[in-house]
Parts: structure tokens; sequence; C-alpha cells
């Protein structure tokens, strides 16, 4: 790998930056690793890139090192409270693409206000891990054409991301569904984290909109992390769907930090 020297350091020890791989950058000052780039491709063909580094001088030489290798356009994500990364993406030619806010979702019916909520006719829902898996994944493939053809899968959680060779769902399990009559008309994905349950996809058939069955879904997934103990749940939402906004933030989802997607054209 080529390796360039790039500025001098603090000590007596003059700083390199070193491409170790195809997708990682190290910058080494005498024999000590001070800084970190990693470069990696989403599902959906978008290059993304990482910096890990202390000073400011070293995010600049592992950026302007992996800049001169990579092909734009490239991107990054940043939480927007830190001002000082933002503002370090954005010297080096990169600008805000997106945001995502973050919620707090409280799961108690008594706050949300969602334990009166009734389903709409001829709907059941289908508990997590009891969904059968054709049906889902035929259901999954007609959100994501329906997503695809207006705002696109770009605006959803790298999670959610079209993956190769057309697989889409990694855990079926995760989901629970809306179903009417022989087909499943939503979706919601809710994953078990170590620290609070993540909401990280609610969809619903266009064709089944406006009859409340995302509110249904997400009733039914804090009702049961409710039962299970589970004061909060934690959830992301770009802030152009107006829909997923309306529909959180009315059960009283409090926002709680953004981040900011950048992008270096």
């Amino acid at each position: 790998m080529n390796s360039m020297h790039s500025f001098s350091g603090t000590g007596n020890h003059a700083v390199v930056v070193t491409r170790v791989s195809d997708t990682q950058w190290h910058v080494v000052e005498g024999d000590r690793v001070v800084g970190r780039g990693d470069a990696s491709l989403r599902p959906d063909g978008r290059l993304f890139v990482s910096i890990d580094a202390w000073h400011g001088a070293v995010f600049a030489s592992i950026a302007d090192a992996m800049l001169a290798c990579l092909p734009a356009p490239l991107y990054t994500v940043v939480d927007e409270a830190d001002q000082d990364t933002t503002s370090a993406w954005e010297r080096t030619g990169f600008t805000a693409a997106r945001r995502e806010w973050g919620y707090l979702v409280p799961t108690d019916p008594q706050v949300t206000g969602l334990g009166s909520v009734r389903l709409p006719s001829g709907v059941t829902i289908v508990p997590a891990g009891e969904a059968e898996e054709g049906l889902l994944r035929a259901l999954d493939r007609i959100i994501r054409d329906e997503v695809e053809a207006a705002a696109g899968w770009r605006t959803m959680p790298a999670e959610v991301l079209p993956r190769p060779a057309g697989t889409t769902l990694l855990d079926p399990s995760k989901y629970a569904v809306a179903r009417h009559g022989d087909q499943y008309v939503g979706l919601v994905r809710v994953v078990s984290l170590t620290r609070q349950p993540r909401i990280g996809l609610i969809a619903v058939r266009g064709d089944r909109h406006r009859h409340g069955i995302a509110r249904a879904l997400l009733a039914n997934a804090l009702g049961s992390l409710h039962r299970s103990g589970t004061a909060s749940a934690w959830t992301e939402v770009d802030e152009s769907n107006a829909a997923a906004t309306a529909l959180f933030e009315g059960i009283g989802a409090r926002r709680s930090g953004s981040t900011l997607e950048l992008v270096r054209r």
C-alpha cells in the first residue's frame, strides 16, 4: 500500500498516513496509530466513509488521503450535536444531504393514548416471529417498490436498504404484520437492543393507507414492549417524512437528537 508523510507530529516522529487495505487507512506517529479511516459500500451502492481521530490535523490528513483515492460521490453520517466533527467534514467539501430526527417513544398506553386503538375492520395482527415468511417477503417487495418510486430508499435507515441479489429480509422473526384476508398489508420491525428497543421500520401498502393500520401496528408493538417492562423505545424519522413525524409526535414521542447525512460530490 502507498504511504505519504503528511505533517509533523507533536514529538520527534514523522507522521505517516498509510492505506493498509482497500477500505482502511491508518495514521502512524512513531510506533503509535493515532487515527483511522474506513470506507464501506452500502447495499444501495453508495460509498460511506468514517474517520476516528483525536486531533484536527490527523483528521485532515486521513481525509486528504481517502479523498485522493476514492471516487465521488462519498457519504458520511454524523451526530448533528457534534459540531467539531461536522465542521471537520464540511472543511473537506462535504455538505448536508438530509437530516434524521431521533425520538424517544413511550410505551405506556396511558401516555401514548394507543390503549383504545381498535383494529381496522377485517385486520388482524400477526405477532413477531409468527408471520408466514413467503407472505412477509411479498409484502416487503411491494412496499419497497412503492417507496423507491416515491421518496426512495436512500431516505431509510441503512439496515433496511435493499440487499444484493434481492435479499431484503435478513431476520423475518423481527417483524409483526397486519393481515387482511389472505394478504399481509403492513409491517413493523422492532429490534431488541441492550439499552433500548428500536423501531426500525413501520410501513403499510399504498392501497391501504389512511385506514389506521400503521397506528394499530404501533399500538401492538409498543403494548408488547410495555408488558415486558420496557418504558421507552427509540426510532429515527427522516425530517421530510411528515406522516411518520405526525404519527410519533402524536403519541408523545420526544425528539432527542438528530443525525446528518453529508455528501461530497
